[in-house]
C-alpha cells in the first residue's frame, strides 16, 4: 500500500492506478479544480501526503502546477507520453501497470532549499536549449532523471525543484547520448 495519497484527473486515471499498486486516490475531476478538491488534497498532505500524477499533456501540466503552487512540498510521478498514448489519445488511464508502478517508483519531491546544482550553460551545453533537436533531447532527458517533458525554462525550473545533481544530471546526459549517437 502506497502511503501518499495519490493526486489524478479523473475516474479512469484512479482505475488505472489501482490495477498497478493498492492506493488511494483523490481526482481532480479535469482541470479547473474547485476549492472543495484543493481543500482535501491540503488535508491529504498535512495526514499522510500526496503524489500528484497528472497526463504527460497541457491540462495535466495545468494540474500539476495548480496543486504545488497551492500545496507545497508535494511529490510527483511523471509518466513518459509514450506510455501513456493509445489510439492518439494521451493520459494515465491508458498506461500498463508496469508503466505506472515505473512512474510511481521514480517519484520526485519538490523543493526550494539551497543553490541550485545546474545552470543556463549547463543546459545549452547539453543541447536541451537552442539546438535543433532541443524539445527531442528535453524529452528524453525528462523521461530518465523522472521529471517529464517540458519547455527550456520549465526544465530549468524542474531541475532546480527537484534538486537535481550535477551527477545526476552527467549520467542521464551520457545514457541519453549513447542511445541517440551524439
Amino acid at each position: 500500500m502506497i502511503k501518499e495519497i495519490i493526486v489524478v484527473e479523473g475516474k479512469d486515471d484512479t482505475t488505472a492506478i489501482k490495477r498497478a499498486v493498492e492506493a488511494d486516490t483523490i481526482e481532480t475531476n479535469g482541470s479547473a479544480i474547485g476549492e472543495e478538491v484543493l481543500r482535501r488534497i491540503e488535508l491529504a498532505m498535512e495526514r499522510r501526503g500526496v503524489i500528484i500524477f497528472t497526463d504527460p499533456d497541457h491540462a495535466g501540466e495545468r494540474i500539476r502546477k495548480i496543486v504545488s503552487q497551492r500545496i507545497p512540498g508535494c511529490k510527483h510521478a511523471f509518466l513518459p507520453q509514450e506510455d501513456a498514448l493509445y489510439r492518439g489519445d494521451i493520459g494515465v488511464e491508458n498506461a500498463s501497470p508496469e508503466a505506472v508502478r515505473r512512474a510511481l517508483a521514480t517519484v520526485r519531491t519538490e523543493g526550494s532549499e539551497g543553490e541550485p546544482e545546474l545552470t543556463h550553460a549547463d543546459l545549452m551545453e547539453a543541447g536541451l536549449l537552442v539546438h535543433p533537436d532541443a524539445a527531442r533531447r528535453r524529452l528524453l532527458m525528462g523521461n530518465r532523471l523522472g521529471i517529464g517533458y517540458c519547455n527550456g525554462k520549465q526544465f530549468m525550473k524542474r531541475c532546480t525543484s527537484f534538486r537535481i545533481t550535477r551527477r545526476e544530471f552527467r549520467e542521464a546526459l551520457e545514457q541519453m547520448e549513447g542511445e541517440i549517437g551524439s
